[in-house]
């Protein structure tokens, strides 16, 4: 998986400088805000929320144990539909193919659907190197695009940015792309939306190449379905004669049956609506109808690698809606670009790590970016369970251990600076398993309590730096018990 940080330093690092910047939290801050309490409001309609929950869990568990058996089928119905679909087992194959099949249109632009897979394998910059201008038509995508910037949040990708910065880029920007800014132009939110409409709609006319993503495939018919609220992917999905759809192996259902849970539970758990106003479905190509030439290209990237995993592969359940951003405190504080990932919060980090591995800084410490405290599993829609997730990936960073990368069983080598932990770990390991030594060991703590430092030494140190430590009991809970026999002799 490719990521335009990897050369990010790790999360903490990266997350103080965000720390840094009042604007910055100040515009998360209401954003967050804001969204997640549309949502709980829009899931409080469903009587039957927690049924929808656990049938999109079903499912999404169920394709992937069967997903060899659901893309064969897929790739058959697509082609039967007039479509042609290609494999690509990672973003340099991707990439390749897309730029290939670009270039026998003999186009040089592009105009593109929001898509987190063309992100995650960088399209943009491959279809850049080879003379080709991809045209973001999402309105948050177009203010990043402008910005020269990086997507900050799944469904709001400049929910970084306020209504000052985003007429400043409009502005001085969109001259260079195309269409300038009307003189005069405010910040009423009206004005920037027809600004951005006035400056995509010629590109929309004149572009003969669209490129999409999907957020699901239907194996049953072919069917791939986009959701959005703009109206510009629907532009992109119908006006151009070629359609080049790039979507992981793990977007595809079974049937149309089980496409309609996920419309339930994705609008409302993303932009809190009952339904989206736009759902734009296709299948394959009809004559005088849409585009002429429709191309699946379907990605693996580490997917297969992380459904290997028998914990982490949950998080390939992912439905993109962003939930879990909108109520994690880490996320809320450190901004999506700390991640270092085009899948920032709680999903990425525990699907960037998979998709990546972890021999990286950045990827090694995207684990610890969370206090555990559990809300993305609260909100999670298909209940993926991070928190266990995260465990399992601190575990594989300390201890290494094997794991599947790139279709082969390796073993991976620990992490480097980790080598206390895992000591402090096997310590106190030895010593839970052996009463007698703990007995010992907290009858010692309580007796010299007000010796306890405020802080810890050596690598300690970046723990109390950030944390109280617990205070010590003056007397150890196993001799209280002994002593008042579970409490009794205080109830009389």
């Amino acid at each position: 998986m490719n990521a335009t940080s990897l050369g990010m330093p790790a999360f903490p690092e990266a997350a103080r400088e965000a720390l840094g910047n009042p604007t910055l939290r100040g515009n998360l801050r209401h954003a967050t805000h804001t969204i997640r309490a549309k949502r709980a409001r829009a899931v409080a309609e469903v009587s039957d929320w927690a049924e929808l929950r656990e049938a999109g869990k079903r499912i999404k568990d169920h394709t992937l144990a069967h997903l060899d058996r659901y893309l064969e089928q897929l790739e058959e119905a697509v082609t039967a539909a007039g479509g042609t679909v290609h494999w690509a087992a990672d973003a340099a194959e991707a990439n390749r193919i897309v730029t290939e099949l670009v270039r026998a249109t003999g186009e040089s632009e592009v105009v593109k659907v929001k898509s987190m897979a063309t992100q995650e394998i960088e399209l943009n910059e491959a279809l850049e190197a080879a003379g080709i201008r991809a045209y973001e038509t999402d309105l948050a995508e177009l203010i990043v695009q402008l910005g020269e910037d990086r997507p900050s949040h799944i469904l709001v990708p400049a929910i970084h940015r306020n209504r000052g910065e985003i007429r400043d880029i409009f502005r001085t920007e969109m001259g260079r792309w195309g269409r300038p800014a009307p003189e005069g132009l405010s910040d009423d939110p009206a004005e920037l939306a027809e600004a951005a409409r006035l400056h995509l709609r010629e590109k929309f006319l004149r572009a003969q190449v669209g490129i999409s993503g999907a957020n699901f495939m239907v194996a049953e018919t072919g069917t791939l379905v986009v959701v959005e609220s703009e109206g510009n992917g629907r532009m992109c999905l119908t006006l151009p004669e070629t359609l080049i759809s790039v979507v992981g192996i793990e977007k595809v259902v079974p049937t149309w049956r089980d496409l309609e849970v996920f419309l339930q539970l994705l609008p409302r758990s993303s932009t809190a609506e009952r339904m989206n106003p736009y759902t734009s479905m296709w299948t394959g190509t009809t004559d005088g109808d849409g585009p002429r030439a429709f191309h699946l290209v379907l990605l693996d990237n580490g997917r297969t690698d992380t459904l290997a995993d028998e914990v982490g592969r949950q998080a390939l359940r992912c439905i993109r809606c962003s939930a879990c951003l909108n109520v994690c405190p880490v996320y809320e504080r450190a901004g999506g670009h700390a991640y270092g990932s085009v899948y920032p919060g709680p999903i990425g980090a525990v699907l960037s790590p998979q998709l990546r591995g972890t021999a990286s800084e950045i990827d090694a410490s995207l684990p610890y970016a969370s206090s555990l405290c559990g809300a993305c599993y609260e909100v999670c829609p298909v209940a993926i369970d991070i928190p266990e997730v995260l465990v399992r990936l601190r575990e594989r960073v300390v201890e290494g251990g094997p794991a599947v990368r790139d279709g082969n069983r390796v073993v991976l080598r620990p992490a480097k600076g980790h080598a206390a932990e895992r000591a402090a770990m096997r310590a106190a390991g030895w010593a839970l398993a052996r009463p007698g030594v703990l007995r010992t060991g907290q009858r010692l703590a309580s007796r010299t309590r007000g010796f306890r430092p405020r802080t810890l030494p050596g690598p300690g140190r970046a723990w109390t730096a950030t944390r109280d430590l617990p205070a010590v009991p003056a007397e150890p809970f196993r001799d209280w018990w002994l002593r008042t026999r579970g409490g009794k002799d205080d109830a009389r």
